[in-house]
């Protein structure tokens, strides 16, 4: 596509003087850059170029033209989605961070009325797949905040965005048939699919592939919903678990304490049993000695210096969930809360804790009293509000760190 600068037309009809003549080029200009189609970026002309093929695949795959064309007829470009998909972030979060929002007063107290509230659900969840309900619950609790927070994407529209232009975009174009298909059976409304940007969705994010295989009918009125139906989320995280390799009756594992200067073998895939543990100079944390015969890792996510923990085949069970063992961590350590258990006994090896996320919303509201831009306080801390971190730390005379911790927190006023 051929475009015309605001120069060309600055050079057409320059002969010609007087106001008459600056108001009829100025008309003619006005008139000319309307007509012009509007200029389209390499990416989402990518994306136009590519939604017909995406389309026949689905079709092709046996989705149904009615559905297609409802999901896919007026794609938008969405350079969040394609920027997520390619790119890694720049900030990595501390584990004491990760679990201090993750882990925090409320979402153990929301958790705690949550096992309460559908104490039936769960019993029948917990008898039919022998998964501890105390971790069924803060899956939910971490993955959706108990079903009051979905995601920031329509799901269809993020996954045809990144199956055009992403990495991986042959494994995200397979996810959005999945997704279409789940539309067609009648399962989720296309109207309810809030997700990532990668295709998870539901009170317990389940990606479209998943959801296929291991998504249930629990609450048995003919739809596998695990958007508006808490039974079916719950009991299709138990399913996932279960298929994860979950041991009835065997915890995920615990805390326990690792001798001053200990520079042994250590990681959640290097197991040993209980006993050789304790051969290796790991004790329970009241010093008693450590027997049996399950194997366990030792985990220590912050060295040697932080809370270790040995973890059993269990903790693998939850890490495939996200792939991740702070992710693993923070969902065994919530469910050992909502069972009455208390914080780790072993301090984390920082001079400047993190934030809950109540703190972190207060945070941000300090940093706009305090005249930072970083936009709205919605408790998020992205890249604007850690960049309003690091002006106020270098106003305090703090190293610059950009992270939310309660040094800078207090510094601003916080309590």
């Amino acid at each position: 596509m051929r475009r015309i600068g605001l120069g060309a037309f600055a050079r057409v009809g320059c002969v010609r003087t007087g106001a008459a003549t600056v108001r009829r080029a100025a008309q003619l200009l006005a008139a000319s850059l309307l007509a012009l189609p509007l200029a389209v970026s390499p990416a989402a002309a990518s994306l136009e170029s590519c939604l017909p093929q995406m389309r026949a695949e689905a079709v092709k795959a046996g989705v149904s033209q009615r559905t297609v064309d409802a999901a896919l007829a007026d794609v938008p470009y969405d350079e969040k989605a394609v920027r997520f998909s390619t790119s890694q972030p720049e900030y990595k979060t501390p584990i004491w961070d990760y679990l201090a929002f993750l882990v925090d007063a409320e979402r153990i107290a929301d958790g705690r009325k949550m096992l309460s509230r559908h104490a039936r659900v769960l019993e029948q969840v917990e008898k039919t797949y022998g998964i501890d309900r105390h971790i069924v619950v803060a899956v939910w609790g971490v993955e959706s905040d108990f079903g009051q927070f979905r995601g920031d994407f329509h799901v269809p529209h993020a996954l045809a965005n990144v199956g055009c232009s992403g990495r991986r975009a042959k494994y995200f174009r397979s996810e959005l048939i999945e997704i279409l298909k789940i539309v067609d059976r009648g399962d989720v409304r296309l109207s309810d699919l809030r997700g990532s940007w990668a295709g998870a969705f539901g009170q317990t994010q389940f990606m479209p592939s998943t959801y296929r295989r291991l998504a249930v009918d629990f609450d048995r009125d003919g739809r596998k919903d695990l958007v508006n139906s808490v039974p079916d989320a719950l009991a299709s995280t138990a399913n996932y678990l279960k298929n994860a390799g979950w041991v009835t009756g065997m915890p995920w594992g615990y805390e326990v304490k690792v001798p001053a200067g200990y520079r042994g073998p250590s990681g959640r895939k290097s197991k040993v049993s209980v006993t050789e543990w304790g051969k290796r100079g790991i004790r329970h944390l009241d010093g008693a000695e450590l027997t049996g015969a399950a194997k366990a890792g030792l985990l220590l996510p912050a060295g040697a210096e932080g809370p270790a923990f040995l973890v059993f085949s269990n903790f693998d069970a939850i890490y495939t969930y996200n792939v991740a063992e702070s992710y693993a961590l923070a969902i065994s350590h919530l469910a050992d809360r909502l069972r009455g258990g208390g914080p780790f006994q072993v301090a984390w090896p920082t001079s400047d804790p993190g934030l809950s996320r109540k703190e972190r919303l207060e945070l941000q509201k300090l940093l706009l009293r305090a005249g930072y831009d970083i936009g709205e306080a919605d408790g998020r801390v992205g890249a604007a509000t850690r960049e309003g971190i690091g002006k106020a730390e270098a106003r305090f005379g703090m190293p610059v760190t950009g992270r939310p911790g309660q040094r800078i927190y207090k510094a601003l006023g916080g309590r």
